[in-house]
């Protein structure tokens, strides 16, 4: 659907904190947006919880986010969850939602994709760690992440993890 796509191009990707920042759009705008898709779609969209969670957290309305994601019980919903404690701060917890992950079929792609912008950035020991034999490892970048909010990691790479987090919400957003 192009207007959910859509609604994740934002001039800045999404702070690896809570934000917030500027240029995103308001919870109320969004879900007018979202349900007139939705509706559009006359029922054929599955997730539609997930989905409006991960673009409300896009846009930096993580209350609004988590509410959602509680209510969804899958691994999906875990997902999303992980990605709001993520941002929350709350390491430990995000840990714990990506634990209820598993192995979701979003991982492939996005280490894909996390390994191409990684190669193009000249990032090797941030590869490394975040992609282990070539498979994404959340747990690595939940840690990467908290790393660059207690400035342990260059500012350069800081930058390389909110474009990777930008690739992130969108495979995510490509598989629900």
């Amino acid at each position: 659907m192009p207007l959910l796509s859509k609604l994740l191009e934002t001039a800045q990707p999404a702070a690896l904190g809570p934000g917030p920042r500027p240029g995103v759009i308001s919870e109320r705008e969004l879900n007018a947006s979202l349900d007139a898709e939705f509706k559009r779609a006359n029922g054929t969209v599955e997730n539609q919880g997930a989905i409006r969670a991960l673009i409300l957290l896009w846009h930096d309305h993580l209350d609004a986010a988590h509410t959602l994601a509680q209510g969804i019980d899958n691994a999906d919903g875990a997902y999303v969850h992980a990605l709001m404690h993520r941002r929350e701060p709350d390491y430990s917890n995000a840990a714990y939602w990506f634990r209820r992950v598993g192995q979701h079929r979003a991982f492939p792609e996005l280490a894909r994709r996390a390994g191409d912008l990684l190669k193009r950035s000249g990032k090797g020991e941030l590869e490394a760690t975040l992609l282990k034999r070539g498979i994404w490892d959340p747990f690595a970048f939940v840690h990467a992440c908290e790393q660059a909010a207690t400035g342990s990691l260059s500012e350069d790479d800081a930058k390389c993890l909110r474009e990777i987090q930008r690739a992130e919400f969108e495979v995510l957003l490509a598989v629900l």
